[in-house]
C-alpha cells in the first residue's frame, strides 16, 4: 500500500470514529455483559474530544471527561451479585448509549492454547451437553484469533457476549464453560467468561513488551519487532541476519557456503515437479518428517526486468518460511494468519514479498526458501503457477524451473521464530487479544497452556511467574491464577526417560507452589495417548472449579490432589510424605503404586523404584540405589500413574530432593 493511500485510510478511519461517536462504550460493554461483583467497575470508551459524560448502572453514577483524543474512563462503585441491570452512558451534548441485560457476578478470563480453545462440540458427550446447555447465568465473550505487532485499544474484529444455550454453546471453550458450570454449584452467582486463546501459542506471545524486555536476551528480537511496525522490509532484513547467525552457530558452517549463498555446501537433490507436500513425494525419509527443508531454484532475468519494482510470490507455504534472493534475506511469515501486517509482507499461508530495489540482477538470480513444518504436512504446497516474480510493468516470470531440496542435519533444533509470529513470537497475542480488555475488573484467570513450550523448558517456570505478574499489573495485584497442568500425551515409557513435558509440568507445579494466589489443576490421568487434545474437558472444568473453591473462595478443601511435601532417607528406604490427602492414599489396579523413580545427580541416572503405601506416606525401596538424591514421580510425556487419594484425585507429577 502506498504511503498516500495508507494516510488516506487512516484519515478515513479517524473520521469514521468521530462519526460513530454515538457508540460511546468500548465493545466489551454490550448487551448480556457480566461485570465483576464487589469490585469497582471500570468503564471506558470514546466520545468527542473534551466531552463530559455520565455513566450509570443500578443507581450508581460516575462522571468522566474525554481527553483530546476523545478517550474517556470512569469508575463506578462496586455492586453485589444480581441483575439484570441497564448500563447507560450520556454525554453533555445529548448522545446516549444503553447496554441491556447486564448481570453482576464473577468474571473469568480463560486463556492459553488449543486445549483452552477446544470447543464444546469437540468435547466428550457433546450432543447431550449442547442439548442441556441453556443457562442464563453463564455468558461468554470469545475474543477472535487476531494478532498485532503493536498494542491495540480496540478488538480487530467484532465481539459479542453470548448467553449459554444450544445455539451458542457449541463454539464455547469447553474447559472454560464446564469450569463455570461446575463452579456455580457452590458459588451461586452469574459467571462471565472471556475466552482469549490460540492453538499452538507459546507463553511469550501472551506477554507485554515491558514484561518481555525484563527477560535477558529478548531485547534484540523486540527491537526488530518495533522496527517491523514502522519499516517492515528493514525488519525482515535484520531478522534474516539474526536467523543466519543462528544457523551458522548451530551447524558450525561457513557463511560463504551457507545454503542461501551462491555456492552452498551439501547435496541438493531434484524435487518433484510441482512440489507440493513433501510427505507425498514418495521418499521414506520425508514420509512422516516434521522439521526444516531447504528449497532452491534459479531464474534468469533481463536488465529491464531486474531494474523494475517486483514482487516475489511463493504461493501457499506450510508452515513457515525464511526466504532469500541472491543471498539477501527477503522475509519470513508464519503459517498462522496475521491480521495486522503490511500488505507487502504477505498474510495467511500465501507468501508475497515486495522486493527492495537492488535485490534482483540481470542474468541468473538464486531464490532460496527454508520451510519449517512442525505438524502434519509441510512444504511449498500451492499450485505451481502461484510461484512467480511479478513486475511493475504487469509482466510475470514463473518460477517453474527445476527446484532442488536439502534436508538439514539430524537433531537440529527448531529455528527461531520471527517476533511477529502470532503463536511463537513476542507479545503479538497480548497486543491484539488481551490489551484491548483495558483495566476490566475480573475475578481471576484460568490458564491452559504449556504444550508449545515443551521444547524450551529451562525458562518456563520463570516465564510463568513473570506472565502472572504481568497480567496482575494489568488486572489487579492479587488476581488469582488457576493453572491446568499438562495432561499425559504419547506412548507410555518402558524405562525412565527425560521429558520436556514433564519439565513443563514441574515448572507449573513450582510456580503455583510459590504463589499464594495460584492453584493447580492436575490432568495427568485424563489425557489421551493418541490425541494432544483430550476430550474430557468436563473433568478439567471440575478440577479447575475445585482449585478455585480453595484458592479464590477460601473453602478448606484440597485444591487438587495429594501433594508431595518431603522425601527423607530411613535406612535403606526413602519415605515420601504427602499433604492435601483426602483421608488416605490409594492405588489403582495393584497393591503398590507405580511410576516412582530414584535418581542420582547426573542426568539419565534414574531407575524405577518399588513402593508401598502407609496412610499419607509412600515408602520407596532404595537398597539397590544408595546414591539416590532425587525422587521423581510420573516423569514422562505420557506416564502411567496409579497413586490417588480417597477423593479419587491423582497425585501430580513431581521431582524433589531427598533429605538425609
Amino acid at each position: 500500500m502506498h504511503r498516500a493511500t495508507r494516510l488516506a485510510a487512516l484519515v478515513c478511519s479517524s473520521i469514521a470514529g468521530v462519526a460513530n461517536a454515538a457508540t460511546l462504550l468500548h465493545p466489551v460493554f454490550q448487551d448480556h455483559l457480566v461485570v465483576q461483583r464487589d469490585k469497582p467497575i471500570n468503564v471506558w470508551g470514546e466520545a468527542q474530544p473534551h466531552e463530559s459524560l455520565s455513566v450509570s448502572v443500578s443507581g450508581r453514577t460516575a462522571s468522566a471527561q474525554a481527553d483530546e483524543r476523545g478517550r474517556w474512563h470512569a469508575t463506578l462503585p462496586a455492586i453485589p451479585a444480581g441483575g439484570p441491570h441497564e448500563l447507560a452512558v450520556r454525554t453533555q451534548s445529548g448522545q446516549t448509549q444503553t447496554v441491556n441485560d447486564v448481570l453482576v457476578g464473577d468474571v473469568w478470563l480463560c486463556s492459553g492454547q488449543s486445549n483452552m480453545v477446544l470447543q464444546v462440540h469437540r468435547a466428550l458427550d457433546s450432543r447431550s451437553e449442547i442439548a442441556n446447555s441453556t443457562n442464563d447465568a453463564i455468558r461468554v465473550l470469545t475474543v477472535p484469533e487476531t494478532t498485532s505487532p503493536r498494542v491495540l485499544d480496540q478488538f480487530m474484529q467484532p465481539v459479542t457476549w453470548q448467553v449459554a444455550s444450544p445455539s451458542t454453546a457449541p463454539e464455547f471453550s469447553a474447559a472454560c464453560f464446564y469450569f463455570a458450570r461446575e463452579l456455580r454449584k457452590t458459588v451461586d452467582v452469574p459467571m462471565g467468561l472471556i475466552v482469549a486463546a490460540w492453538g499452538g501459542s507459546r507463553i511469550q506471545t501472551w506477554m507485554s513488551e515491558a514484561a518481555l524486555r525484563a527477560v535477558p536476551g529478548n531485547n534484540d528480537a523486540l527491537d526488530v519487532l518495533a522496527l517491523y511496525t514502522q519499516r517492515p522490509a528493514a525488519a525482515h532484513a535484520r531478522w534474516g541476519a539474526m536467523w543466519e547467525a543462528w544457523w551458522l552457530q548451530r551447524t558450525h558452517s561457513q557463511r560463504e557456503v551457507a545454503p542461501w549463498t551462491s555456492k552452498p555446501a551439501g547435496e541438493w537433490r531434484v524435487a518433484p515437479r510441482g512440489l507440493g507436500f513433501w510427505e507425498q513425494w514418495g521418499l521414506p525419509e520425508l514420509a512422516s518428517y516434521d522439521g526444516m527443508v531447504w528449497y532452491r531454484t534459479t531464474v534468469t532475468l533481463s536488465a529491464q526486468q531486474a531494474q523494475q519494482a517486483a514482487v516475489l510470490s511463493l504461493g501457499r507455504v506450510d508452515e513457515m518460511d525464511q526466504t532469500w534472493i541472491n543471498g539477501r534475506p527477503i522475509g519470513s511469515v508464519p503459517g498462522a494468519r496475521q491480521a495486522d501486517t503490511e500488505p507487502l509482507i504477505g498474510t495467511g499461508p500465501d507468501r508475497t514479498y515486495r522486493l527492495p530495489r537492488g535485490t534482483l540482477q540481470p542474468g541468473e538470480n538464486i531464490i532460496v526458501v527454508n520451510v519449517l513444518d512442525t505438524y502434519a504436512l509441510g512444504g511449498l504446497v500451492g499450485p505451481a503457477e502461484d510461484r512467480a516474480l511479478r513486475f511493475s510493468d504487469g509482466s510475470t516470470v514463473r518460477l517453474d524451473n527445476e527446484w532442488r531440496y536439502q534436508i538439514p542435519p539430524a537433531g537440529l533444533e527448531e529455528p527461531p521464530r520471527p517476533p511477529w509470529d502470532p503463536t511463537r513470537g513476542m507479545g503479538a497475542l497480548y497486543n491484539a487479544m488481551i490489551a484491548p480488555l483495558g483495566d476490566l475488573s475480573i475475578r481471576g484467570v484460568a490458564w491452559y497452556q504449556g504444550e508449545a513450550n515443551t521444547g524450551t523448558t529451562a525458562t518456563y517456570q520463570d516465564m510463568l511467574k513473570r506472565f502472572m505478574a504481568d497480567w496482575r499489573g494489568k488486572f489487579g495485584a492479587e488476581v488469582p491464577f488457576l493453572i491446568v497442568q499438562l495432561a499425559n500425551y504419547g506412548q507410555p515409557p518402558t524405562a525412565p526417560v527425560e521429558s520436556g513435558w514433564a519439565e513443563v509440568r514441574e515448572a507449573q507445579r513450582l510456580a503455583v507452589a510459590n504463589d499464594p494466589h495460584a492453584g493447580l489443576a492436575i490432568a495427568i490421568d485424563i489425557g489421551e495417548r493418541y490425541d494432544i487434545h483430550p476430550s474430557n474437558k468436563q473433568e478439567v472444568g471440575r478440577r479447575l472449579a475445585r482449585a478455585a473453591r480453595r484458592v479464590v473462595y477460601g473453602e478448606q478443601i484440597a485444591p487438587s490432589g495429594p501433594v508431595a511435601r518431603s522425601a527423607r532417607k530411613d535406612g535403606t528406604n526413602i519415605i515420601v510424605t504427602f499433604g492435601d490427602v483426602a483421608d488416605h492414599l490409594i492405588t489403582y489396579s495393584a497393591d503398590e503404586p507405580i511410576g516412582f523413580e530414584l535418581c542420582a545427580r547426573d542426568a539419565g541416572s534414574c531407575r524405577y523404584a518399588g513402593a508401598r503405601i502407609a496412610g499419607d506416606r509412600v515408602t520407596l525401596d532404595a537398597a539397590a540405589f544408595p546414591t539416590a538424591t532425587r525422587v521423581r514421580y510420573c516423569w514422562a510425556d505420557s506416564p502411567v500413574c496409579t497413586l490417588f487419594d480417597a477423593a479419587r484425585l491423582p497425585a501430580g507429577p513431581f521431582q524433589i530432593e531427598v533429605q538425609p
